[in-house]
């Protein structure tokens, strides 16, 4: 086959010459390392020497903070006004929307959906919220939008004074650019312990978990409005003799209305995402219901408290979106005050007339049928099928034969192997200071002392990212490729993108029972979308000319792809696996709850036990698993440019 010659400027991640030199630096390095370890430390595990035990301040810490909650200044006079303030607000949020009623609490949402964005949104809106009553899931429906709608404000103030922070000042911005990527790259199990050892189990612990996780997208976006603020405009404005003030006021928040906007819609979505996830340390809701009902296998109930958590999250999304493509803002406060004044003649009316529950009568038993749905599958699909053999089938041999071989040669390769091989990768990606902070983290597991479990959940994110991967990139390809397929794929990439993590668990369980294998499904699930859209984005950004040039020369559609637009599209495609790696390995920790074991289980255990020294010593070694392969995966403009 012949090579296509394309013209014009390629931009690759590393050049040619930059690979050889560093490939032949490892190889050097390797040669000369290697037996000098092997011969010091021939031994696979963690040295116990090098491992420091936490357990025993880390449990002092945790009894002194429980023995003192109630009578130190530091929780009376700070935490505490914290989380009483956080549970007022909650609950007079909640109350609010339970004095509405269903009928109020649906007809405010269709208002506002119809002010943004039309009719058909309106009734959509409309259509989820009284499918959220008829599943009987109603009252937690609005406990979850209450912690909602006091996490996201949180959230978004918490945001906006960062990122006006490092949108104004350069020197913030670059303390506050380290930060916020680790705090974007971390899973979201790991915000739990921290606050629940400081607030304990509850609504305040989860609201502050929340807020701490959505705040970063609202910052970044923030920052990166404010400072791509058009320069001729800004000059103008200083022409004009504007103070500060005014020229924040009057040109750069303006200015960068739609990144607010944007920010807004992310915060909403990972805000829904983490109070879901923290029913786990007493946030309520539906997220309790479908933890209850996972730890008791009970799929109908599960999924009928799941379907609530997606059509939430898809009207939410859809809302906020609709708003940041109009980028009228002005259009917001009179569409709030319209749908106030509409809820309260609704409201009011609904009292009068004694229907303010939704009505017993107009609930549909889910579970029953789900559950009768799921015995069968589980008499019929999860084994003996001729040919293809069981759904349970499939799980088995993916454990026996990917997800235990990986794990097993993880596990076998000596220490300092496993941190050469992860210097070696982050090297060459990028500099040797990204090979530093991943070596750094990986070693900062063994020393934490949980080593083996670490390279267990290593080797499902591995084995989940392989098949994301394999699937993402022909999915990507062929959304490229054809536009009736992108078109096809649209919808459905747009839910799956929406639906909050914990609800991926469900179909998983119904489908494959509990283990390792279904939270790898899980995570492939969860992880597939953001694949499959920056490939297919990746590969139609690809300079027309250059195509152009190679039909001219004759070449066919396969080399198009495989020697134009892959080449060409390189950066996309390394965007792709890192976060495809960030997603799969925050489903893969939340898979601890249905059997997959390791990290995850860890930090479920502490929670449940009361455990806080083991939970946080396996947090801590999540936070460094997601450091280190965000920092093996990550291309930046930086690194790759600049190189070593």
């Amino acid at each position: 086959m012949a090579t296509i010659s394309v013209p014009g400027p390629r931009r690759v991640t590393l050049p040619a010459g930059r690979a050889a030199r560093k490939l032949l630096a490892l190889a050097v390095a390797a040669a000369v390392l290697v037996p000098v370890a092997n011969a010091h430390w021939a031994s696979a595990p963690w040295p116990s020497h090098l491992t420091v035990d936490l357990s025993s301040p880390l449990t002092s810490a945790s009894n002194w903070v429980i023995d003192n909650r109630d009578t130190h200044p530091l929780f009376l006079y700070f935490f505490g006004y914290i989380s009483n303030a956080v549970v007022l607000t909650v609950r007079a949020v909640y109350l609010t929307l339970l004095a509405a009623g269903w009928p109020g609490v649906t007809v405010v949402a269709a208002a506002v959906a119809h002010r943004v964005a039309g009719t058909r949104l309106a009734a959509g809106t409309a259509a989820a919220f009284l499918a959220c009553g008829a599943l009987g899931m109603w009252v937690p429906t609005m406990q979850t939008l209450a912690l909602m709608v006091v996490a996201v404000l949180a959230s978004v103030a918490v945001g906006l004074m960062l990122g006006l922070g490092g949108g104004l000042s350069d020197r913030l911005h670059r303390a506050l650019r380290p930060v916020l990527d680790t705090m974007q790259v971390l899973p979201a199990f790991a915000y739990l312990l921290p606050v629940v050892l400081v607030f304990g189990i509850g609504v305040p612990a989860a609201v502050l978990a929340t807020v701490v996780y959505a705040a970063p997208p609202m910052a970044r976006l923030t920052a990166l409005g404010l400072r791509g603020a058009d320069p001729e405009v800004m000059e103008a404005v200083d022409s004009l003799g504007a103070t500060r003030t005014q020229r924040l006021l009057t040109a750069r928040i303006p200015l960068a209305r739609k990144e607010l906007l944007l920010g807004l819609n992310q915060t909403i979505m990972m805000a829904l995402s983490m109070a879901v996830i923290a029913s786990v340390i007493g946030a309520g809701g539906l997220g309790d219901r479908v933890y209850q009902a996972l730890a008791s296998v009970d799929v109908g109930a599960a999924l009928a408290a799941g379907i609530p958590i997606v059509l939430l999250a898809v009207v939410l999304d859809r809302i906020t979106a609709a708003a940041g493509e109009r980028g009228d803002v002005r259009k917001a406060p009179a569409g709030l005050l319209y749908g106030l004044g509409v809820t309260v003649a609704v409201a009011l009316a609904a009292r009068l007339l004694g229907r303010l529950d939704w009505p017993a009568a107009w609930t549909l038993d889910f579970a029953e049928p789900v559950n009768r749905a799921v015995d069968w599958m589980t008499a019929h699909l999860y084994s003996g099928v001729p040919v293809v053999g069981g759904t349970a089938d499939w799980a088995g041999h993916f454990t026996t034969w990917v997800l235990d071989p990986v794990r097993s040669g993880l596990q076998w390769l000596p220490w300092w192997a496993v941190l050469f091989v992860v210097a070696a990768l982050a090297w060459l990606i990028g500099t040797w200071r990204t090979a530093l902070t991943a070596v750094l983290a990986m070693a900062a597991i063994g020393v934490l002392g949980v080593w083996e479990p670490s390279l267990d959940t290593l080797s499902q994110v591995l084995a989940a990212v392989a098949v994301t991967l394999v699937l993402g990139f022909a999915t990507g390809i062929a959304a490229a490729r054809s536009d009736r397929v992108e078109r096809a794929l649209r919808p459905v990439l747009d839910v799956f993108q929406t639906m909050p993590q914990f609800v991926y668990l469900i179909p998983v369980v119904a489908l494959f029972g509990v283990g390792r294998a279904p939270a790898v499904a899980a995570a492939v699930v969860y992880a597939l979308p953001a694949v499959v859209r920056i490939t297919a984005q990746g590969l139609r950004q690809v300079d027309p000319a250059a195509l152009e040039s190679a039909r001219s020369l004759g070449a066919t559609g396969r080399q198009q792809l495989t020697q134009v637009q892959l080449p060409l599209a390189r950066p996309a495609l390394l965007l792709a696996v890192n976060q495809g790696v960030v997603l799969v390995l925050a489903v893969v920790i939340i898979g601890g709850l249905v059997g997959g074991g390791a990290l995850g289980y860890d930090v479920a255990f502490g929670l449940a036990q009361g455990d806080l020294a083991t939970g946080l010593v396996a947090g801590a070694a999540i936070v460094c698993l997601g450091l280190m392969l965000d920092r093996v995966t990550q291309p930046t403009e930086r690194r790759t440019e600049k190189g070593a």
